[in-house]
């Protein structure tokens, strides 16, 4: 079965609307875990919109669940905060400071050199580390390379194509993409603009170790209610 990581960077968007702590970014995690997530994202970027480095901090203490921590390891504090938290998972994003959000994945001949010593100070950490990758096959070998464990494939494009009823278009690119990424001896996970309607069909590509979804959960969960919407995810996953 697929494993779920739920992102909850909203929930801490909402919170920062106001001054007075709620919604709670802890008791956030503590629903999605009891409601059956595999795992606990955040993507903390350097002007705290939304994740603060006090909330990692808050979470690692408490997680009873996989916890995976997002971001560009070239924008500070995001290394010193791994690093001191030490998560099982570790997804280096190429996202600049000004973006909405992250909209594309590493071109790694352009950062090898910068990625090689960030990816092996992460793991002498214990940490294993994913790349947020485009779904380009030719690149999966040179995400081994650098010494990734996993790649994460952006799904923004297989979204959008399956809301123009394209999926299928894309989703052949997404396979080649996973199956050179498996054959390099990369794990794959995949994330960015998943949701109930457009997960299933995803998921009929082989192996995928894990889905992080947050926006479209926790939109979703305004109607359905937070542990309810897990659930949805997970029977998905499960059907899969």
């Amino acid at each position: 079965m697929t494993k779920l990581s739920v992102n909850i960077n909203r929930i801490a968007l909402l919170r920062n609307s106001r001054n007075i702590g709620i919604p709670s970014v802890t008791e956030a995690a503590k629903t999605v875990i009891a409601a059956g997530a595999h795992g606990v994202t955040v993507h903390p970027r350097p002007d705290e919109r939304h994740i603060k480095a006090a909330d990692v901090y808050d979470l690692a203490k408490m997680l009873t669940v996989e916890f995976n921590i997002e971001g560009n390891p070239f924008q500070p504090p995001f290394m010193d905060i791994v690093c001191d938290v030490k998560p099982a998972q570790c997804t280096l994003v190429p996202d600049a400071p000004d973006v909405l959000t992250s909209d594309s994945g590493w071109n790694i001949p352009e950062n090898r050199s910068r990625l090689l010593p960030i990816i092996e100070k992460l793991k002498n950490h214990g940490i294993r580390v994913s790349l947020f990758m485009d779904a380009d096959p030719a690149l999966m070998p040179l995400a081994k390379e650098v010494g990734a464990d996993r790649v994460e494939l952006y799904t923004e494009p297989y979204a959008t194509a399956f809301r123009e009823g394209k999926a299928e278009s894309v989703l052949q690119q997404y396979l080649l993409a996973a199956k050179a990424a498996q054959s390099a001896g990369l794990g794959v996970n995949a994330g960015h603009d998943l949701n109930l309607q457009n997960l299933a069909k995803f998921c009929s590509i082989p192996d995928i170790i894990e889905v992080s979804i947050g926006h479209a959960l926790i939109a979703e969960a305004l109607e359905m209610g937070l542990s309810n919407t897990v659930q949805a995810y997970l029977k998905i996953l499960s059907d899969s």
